[in-house]
């Protein structure tokens, strides 16, 4: 059966799919996860913007325009586009030394960074480079995100002891804390315990048996935490006029819909601001795609990588043109909007328009929440993803990998989040080179009874004095040509009894000049010696690039096309077995 080529629209224009088939019946799913999406989104969006250093109000901003672009150019159905914590503190970590943190300059300049995040990520996504921001290891991105999540969690606490702390990295912190925690609030510190204390505990009390009972399904409750905490804060700071106190809040948030303009620029701080928004655009899509990767899996849906790029582009952009700052797909939010029963974009629409009735309409009743509540729906929800099992599992299974993890996790912590990002990057690919120049070499026997040949240091195998039979598992290059050569020299050496070396090709996929001309080193050092060199099971297209190189016009020995053959013919008196 041919398959159905897709209309030329929806290859730029997903929405023009879903839109088509779209009905009564979704809407009402797509609505009910809109409003318990609401409940999350308002108070993280407000809490994000402020760990950005921007106004609170600026996360409502955040959520209203890039989520209704991602719903009509993104391919995932539903991803939560929006404020985040990690990019709100790498915007953070991005403008804090350059601008005085809440200045105008500063708040011009978070939305330019949006803007600039938004073209390079379009740019990538049409010309189909998405592939480049995924080479970046997923040890080095989790630890990434552990340790930023960890350094978010502890700047917090800020608000919670009400003093100026600078969260750079963690020694400044812990310096800062030191020297400020002796003029450290009293009320702020009581209610902010609470808080966590609320957020962190409920959940597990409304989940118990005693409480199962009155709450059957509490999910819907427990997720809505946060919205009620602020709505309870809210009425506790109003009942008792506890402003006198020193407890800080919001204060006056500005009505209405940002005005759609261009944010102030100069060359120069397009320049300054260049490499902290290529690293959040590479965050953002790596955060992006494998939280919508994972939601496709589940619903067994279709998902274009160039295309979330692009849609991710476009999302930032109109975060950048209407007063807000970069943004980025949700983990806490999807996974809330596709439990609750998502069955299309729309459901992003509706929650972009319920904030934008939130910011039209309900501005004055956020005005005396808590920082401090801001902070603990931070804490409790970031703490989270604070967990050290991966690095012990990731230093069992692969020490490089492991010692990537850690480079990264002590970058972060110990320097900033864009130098630590930087540095994870970074000494991957070293490793990665490290690890290709010490490729795994093995002398080979065959299995008897069989026609496999294993690794003579881990199989009981049978082989003869006059063959020296070798695997390399690793494409020959530049990197890995002269620790090959060592290894037949060393073999050459101790056995003066030598007639054949073969070396089985099933592992190589590629074979570079610089290799090339190894091997035809190796054949003419043998061939003085009186020694042939074989090669079995090389494959077609590394074939195709030898054929007419001096190696195999030179060649003195056989190409074999399996290492079987190549033993029954060089030694039958030996490998006779085999079935």
């Amino acid at each position: 059966m041919m398959k159905k080529q897709p209309h030329p629209l929806q290859r730029f224009f997903p929405a023009w799919q879903w839109l088509q088939s779209y009905h009564s019946t979704y809407f009402k799913s797509d609505t009910l996860a809109a409003l318990i999406v609401i409940a999350m989104l308002v108070p993280q969006g407000m809490a994000y913007a402020m760990l950005a250093g921007l106004p609170p109000m600026m996360g409502l901003y955040a959520s209203i325009l890039p989520m209704i672009i991602y719903a009509m150019f993104g391919s995932s159905s539903t991803l939560s586009i929006g404020p985040v914590a990690l990019i709100s503190m790498m915007v953070f970590a991005t403008l804090q030394p350059l601008f005085e943190v809440g200045s105008s300059a500063y708040i011009e300049a978070a939305c330019l960074l949006a803007l600039m995040v938004g073209i390079i990520s379009t740019l990538l996504g049409v010309f189909r480079f998405g592939f480049l921001i995924q080479l970046v290891s997923h040890p080095v991105i989790q630890s990434f995100i552990i340790a930023s999540a960890l350094l978010i969690a502890l700047g917090q606490l800020k608000f919670l002891f009400n003093v100026p702390l600078d969260a750079t990295n963690l020694p400044r912190l812990i310096e800062s804390l030191w020297l400020h925690l002796p003029h450290s609030h009293s009320a702020s510190l009581i209610f902010g315990c609470l808080a966590i204390a609320f957020l962190a505990g409920l959940p597990h009390l409304l989940k118990s048996k005693l409480m199962q009972s009155f709450f059957p399904k509490p999910d819907f409750l427990i997720r809505a935490l946060p919205l009620v905490l602020v709505c309870l804060s809210i009425a506790f700071m109003s009942i008792f006029h506890l402003n006198p106190w020193g407890i800080q809040t919001v204060g006056e948030i500005p009505s209405g819909f940002p005005p759609l303009r261009l944010p102030d620029w100069t060359w120069d701080l397009v320049l300054q601001l260049l490499p902290g928004a290529v690293m959040i655009t590479m965050v953002s899509f790596i955060e992006s795609l494998s939280i919508a990767q994972a939601t496709a899996f589940q619903q067994r849906s279709q998902l274009n990588s160039n295309q979330e790029l692009v849609a991710l582009g476009l999302a930032n952009l109109s975060a950048g043109l209407s007063s807000a700052f970069p943004v980025t797909g949700s983990l806490s939010r999807t996974v809330v909007n596709a439990d609750a029963g998502a069955k299309s974009p729309m459901a992003g629409v509706l929650s972009s328009l319920l904030i934008i009735v939130v910011s039209l309409y309900f501005t004055n009743f956020f005005q005396h929440l808590p920082l401090v509540i801001l902070a603990a729906t931070i804490m409790v929800s970031i703490w989270k993803l604070v967990d050290f099992k991966p690095f012990i599992e990731t230093w069992r299974y692969s020490k490089i990998d492991g010692l990537a993890m850690w480079i990264t996790f002590l970058g972060v912590l110990c320097l900033d989040i864009s130098t630590g990002l930087i540095l994870g990057v970074i000494s991957t690919f070293i490793l990665l080179l490290w690890r290709i120049s010490r490729p795994h070499m093995a002398i080979i026997g065959l299995v008897e009874g069989t026609q496999h040949f294993r690794n003579v240091y881990r199989h009981d195998v049978l082989t003869n004095p006059e063959i020296f039979s070798l695997r390399i598992d690793e494409n020959l290059s530049f990197l890995n040509a002269n620790a090959l050569k060592e290894f037949i020299i060393d073999e050459v050496s101790q056995n003066t009894e030598l007639k054949h070396v073969v070396m089985n090709c099933s592992s190589i996929s590629s074979i570079d000049l610089s290799a090339l001309e190894m091997l035809e080193e190796v054949n003419s050092e043998l061939s003085k010696l009186g020694i042939q060199f074989h090669f079995s099971e090389v494959k077609g297209p590394v074939m195709d690039k030898l054929k007419n190189t001096l190696l195999l016009q030179h060649l003195n020995g056989k190409i074999y096309f399996s290492h079987f053959l190549a033993m029954q013919e060089l030694a039958p008196e030996t490998f006779k077995y085999g079935s």
